[in-house]
């Protein structure tokens, strides 16, 4: 499920999607639908009145109003899409786990993107495509060689997961932490498009150099 707030007079694209969505209103208003080839046509909707886009539809959303306009979108997957998800998410997690780089990478979406629980930008640390986000995991791997995320627990909710872990790991020379953190991961079918980690801070005693995934 998604909230799309402000819609704008610039073109939102809506590409042909692979499962069927269910449109909410959330006040009166019209829209622009663009559509492929040209045409368009314009959608009068009611607060709170759904309707459904179907499986494969493509358009442009434009609002048509003179004020911002806001709707909920929900999706509603296909049969058996959990289960490959599912599937998808227990290999990532063996994956980290047994220090797979390619079998991790095997589970991201060609141009994926991993925000660091440290870094310089709001996000923390931005890496994105695949040859980025490949070199972060593996200074991971590098800075930790005995790095393991154990108490692993994923939750699925349609095209977003929820994996939570405590990191254990030990630096060269250094000493052993151990620290709670979780990853929001953006799903496209069957594969993660972003890794978005969020963890513990432990004091500056306990802290160590590396942003642990």
């Amino acid at each position: 499920m998604c909230e799309s707030r402000n819609i704008g007079s610039n073109p939102a694209p809506r590409p042909a999607g692979t499962a069927t969505w269910r449109v909410v209103p959330l006040i009166d208003g019209d829209l622009l639908l663009e559509e492929p080839g040209g045409g368009s046509r314009t959608a009068r909707l009611k607060q709170h009145a759904p309707y459904a886009r179907r499986e494969g539809v493509e358009h442009n959303v434009v609002n048509a109003n003179q004020y911002p306009y806001s709707f909920i979108e929900i999706e509603h997957l296909k049969e058996g899409g959990d289960a490959k998800r599912k599937a998808m998410l227990d290999h990532f997690v063996d994956a980290w786990n047994a220090h797979d780089l390619e079998g991790i990478m095997g589970s991201m979406t060609d141009d994926c993107v991993f925000w660091s629980s440290a870094g310089v930008y709001p996000q923390g640390g931005v890496f994105e495509g695949l040859q980025a986000v490949a070199k972060a995991f593996g200074t991971i791997f590098k800075d930790f060689p005995d790095a393991a995320w154990i108490e692993s627990r994923t939750t699925l909710f349609g095209s977003r997961a929820l994996w939570e872990w405590t990191f254990v790991g030990t630096p060269s020379g250094g000493k052993t932490t151990r620290v709670l953190g979780v990853d929001i991961l953006e799903l496209v079918e069957d594969r993660v498009q972003r890794k978005n980690s969020f963890r513990k801070t432990l004091s500056k005693s306990q802290a160590v150099g590396s942003p642990l995934g």
